[in-house]
């Protein structure tokens, strides 16, 4: 059995926070493969489903994140699963946003999560590190966790949990490295045109320009304007059920 953790805070007043992007993470598969509802087991929700045929539980710790390490023994220990096969999702203050590591083994590098499981597990699990930048100083990196991403980050972070939930077969089959490079080709920003192509598609463009009548009647059929906050807060709206105000 595969075992995928994302680390975070229970409670809504969490739910959006830079510090929970595991719990985001996790939340990602669950939908895009089916998972079975969430159910409170091991000091944690937990979910099954399968990955690349291969059986898989979902976990996200109740516990608070300097306890996490509690709910991923006692899941690991029940189910005889070796650290080779728990992969844990968590945020990463030494990248910078949208950018993404895979890894095995090493410290905690600070993060209570990784501390805790670390100290009850070992060191030598895999570990997905989803990087959120850093405030500039340790005095502001608490604060600067426990806040809500920006709605600017939602032109990395959608694009970046669909690429986690699209690939995370690879990681069923350990393929960690190719996993990694996936995720880094989806955030890559697109290639300008070559000058002969942006030339040829403006030329085209404007032969093709709608007269005066068929702009009324474009204008009539228009979709209504995207709702306030643009696509992040939107689509966060709709991943966690936030409701507005």
């Amino acid at each position: 059995m595969l075992l995928i953790v994302g680390l975070g805070n229970p409670g809504s007043q969490y739910a959006l926070n830079r510090h929970n992007i595991g719990f985001m993470a996790a939340d990602a598969i669950h939908r895009r493969h089916g998972f079975s509802p969430w159910r409170s087991k091991f000091q944690a929700l937990v979910s099954e489903g399968t990955l690349a045929g291969r059986k898989t539980l979902l976990m996200k710790p109740q516990t608070y994140m300097n306890e996490s390490g509690r709910a991923v023994s006692e899941a690991a220990r029940f189910h005889k699963i070796p650290n080779a096969d728990i992969v844990v999702m968590h945020d990463e203050l030494d990248l910078p946003a949208a950018k993404i590591r895979m890894k095995t083994g090493g410290g905690h590098g600070g993060h209570n999560g990784l501390r805790s499981i670390s100290a009850h597990v070992g060191e030598d699990y895999r570990r997905l590190r989803l990087g959120i930048g850093h405030p500039g100083s340790k005095e502001l990196v608490h604060g600067y966790v426990l806040h809500d991403f920006a709605k600017v980050d939602g032109e990395w972070i959608n694009p970046l949990l669909d690429a986690i939930a699209d690939n995370a077969a690879l990681l069923a089959d350990g393929k960690d490295s190719t996993f990694g490079n996936r995720l880094h080709r989806s955030l890559e920003p697109e290639k300008p045109a070559k000058p002969a192509k942006a030339k040829a598609e403006a030329s085209a463009n404007a032969q093709a320009k709608p007269s005066a009548g068929d702009r009324a009647v474009a204008a009539s059929i228009s979709p209504a304007s995207p709702p306030a906050g643009g696509p992040f807060a939107a689509g966060l709206k709709r991943l966690f059920g936030v409701k507005d105000e």
